[in-house]
């Protein structure tokens, strides 16, 4: 897929790539570019649930930790947007797997670097590599698929965003506690091997165009990078740092406040830039965008309420939450390619297959605003059992509706702004998570403190117990806690079903969208005289 540019005087660009069949080899081709892209986000989670141990192993504290995160976040981001620029430039099948084989290189270096502003930038380069991959499996899908098919590679697309978190939690347990702390990095070398080698037998070579960096966006790379850089680090350092009542926060907030509009501007103006901004005069692709940005906001209710309440309050390990992670992304397999398969029904709206979908993350998330402390493992699968159906259903037709209103050459631009925002929507929505459960947590704890509860501490804790043998003041407060925190999850869970009637409301806005085969409405049956009818055609 290329896009049609003014090259430098003197500087004729190859001949555009010759349309490849369908077959085997592009298949595999692409099984190598969903197999990296979803190894790309599983790194990413891993990671970060694996956080704890390897602050305990590396010997660094918390506020280090929090930045060894950060920084891989916001170089993955910064690269989202760029992704698809470099793969016209070099060509898709060799910027591919170069940054497949440069993400492994890194993940076998990584656990023998113990120097800690080393290993900040080992990571930072990481992520820019692996932020590269999820643009490419979005775009090889709209490049190389078949339009009879095109909404299964959606479904393959789908999964980096709903089967790969959710088998995060498991794998992590596995590298922690079973095969040895190095395997949260080295399990990236095994699967990036396989994704080379298949892109490499499979994907066809496109010519490079080195003439497209006469026209590259200079000003966009720095205005946009560094304003979603300095944004990212504020979202993931706020919470910790008290937002506004840290210099450096308001330094990143006022800094992204200034890049991010210039940006903008010189996107809309540049003949060869990053983000086609006109393409949001299209309601179903700025529709796809909203939508895909509240989606991911939405599915934490199934993955991290859960985990957060599980791990503070019932006290569980990775090891323990695994299998309530895997209920929903096992079934995510299925799901997805039956989500694709209602989609490509001409005479079904996709409209309503999302409508159907967002209903029943709402469900499930008002569901869980009837958490209790006494909650266990067992009392969550229902509700994982509704989002692992919801999700697919919600996700796939906003993915058809926005890419349909895409034309060929205009795939690299939809596929760096859809990342972008994907990438940034995950972050949004963990920083809106950890900072209103933080918040709801204080409020709750305050209330129970200054109502009747302080003067009958009992009431907390065991009936038929002195509040001596209770534990006395400690087991108090440790109760105050469960109880505030169980609170403010399940607030969070009201807030996110709040969210899913916003996004249930918002299919007033895209127009009907048809499977990618028959991009037409149904048209009446043709006229008597055919010879008249071409005539007026």
């Amino acid at each position: 897929m290329t896009v049609s540019t003014t090259t430098a005087p003197g500087h004729r660009p190859p001949p555009a790539p010759a349309a490849q069949p369908f077959g085997l080899r592009i298949l595999t081709g692409l099984c190598g570019v969903l197999l990296a892209a979803l190894w790309s986000g599983l790194n990413d989670r891993v990671s970060s649930i694996s956080l704890p141990d390897l602050r305990g192993l590396l010997g660094i504290g918390y506020d280090e930790g929090s930045w060894y995160s950060a920084v891989y976040i916001a170089a993955e981001i910064a690269a989202m947007m760029m992704a698809t620029w470099f793969a016209v430039t070099f060509s898709f099948r060799r910027f591919a797997i170069t940054v497949t084989l440069a993400f492994a290189v890194l993940g076998a270096v990584l656990p023998l670097v113990h120097n800690y502003p080393c290993l900040l930038m080992l990571r930072v380069a990481q992520g820019l590599f692996g932020g590269a991959m999820p643009p490419l499996l979005m775009t090889a899908a709209l490049r190389f698929l078949p339009p009879g098919i095109k909404l299964y590679g959606m479904a393959g697309y789908a999964l980096t965003a709903t089967f790969g978190p959710n088998l995060a939690m498991p794998l992590a347990a596995l590298f922690t506690d079973t095969l040895g702390w190095q395997w949260i990095y080295w399990q990236v070398i095994p699967p990036c091997l396989i994704a080379a080698a298949m892109m490499a037998w499979g994907l066809p070579q496109d010519p490079v165009r080195l003439e497209r960096f006469y026209q590259f966006d200079w000003a966009g790379a720095l205005t946009g990078c560094g304003g979603i850089v300095m944004l990212v680090l504020a979202l993931e350092q706020g919470e910790r740092l008290h937002w506004l009542h840290s210099s450096l926060i308001c330094t990143l907030l006022f800094g992204a406040a200034v890049l991010l509009p210039l940006f903008f501007v010189n996107e809309w103006h540049h003949p060869l830039p990053f983000f086609k901004l006109q393409m949001l005069g299209r309601r179903n692709f700025s529709h796809g965008l909203l939508a895909l940005g509240g989606f991911l906001i939405l599915s934490m209710a199934g993955s991290a309420l859960p985990a957060i309440f599980l791990t503070h309050v019932q006290d569980y390990r990775p090891l323990q939450i695994g299998p309530l992670a895997l209920s929903i992304a096992i079934p995510q397999l299925l799901a997805c390619p039956l989500a694709a398969a209602l989609c490509n029904i001409r005479r079904l709206d996709s409209r309503i297959v999302m409508g159907c979908g967002f209903a029943l993350l709402c469900w499930a998330s008002y569901a869980g605003s009837h958490l209790s402390s006494v909650w266990v493992q067992d009392n969550f699968y229902l509700l994982q059992a509704i989002h692992a159906i919801g999700q697919p259903l919600a996700v796939l037709p906003i993915l058809m509706g926005a890419t349909g209103a895409v034309q060929p050459v205009e795939g690299p631009f939809a596929s760096a702004m859809f990342n972008t925002t994907r990438g940034m929507s995950a972050v949004i929505g963990g920083s809106l998570i950890e900072t209103f459960v933080t918040h709801r947590e204080q409020f709750h704890s305050n209330v129970l403190l200054n109502s009747g509860t302080i003067k009958h501490p009992e009431m907390l804790l065991d009936s038929e117990t002195p509040l001596a043998l209770s534990g006395g003041l400690g087991a108090f407060a440790g109760r105050v806690h469960e109880q505030a925190i169980t609170m403010g999850i399940a607030d969070a869970y009201l807030l996110l079903a709040g969210l899913a009637v916003l996004l249930f409301l918002m299919l007033l806005m895209p127009k009907r969208s048809y499977p990618p085969k028959s991009h037409l409405p149904p048209q009446p049956p043709p006229a008597p005289q055919p010879a008249q009818a071409l005539s007026a055609r």
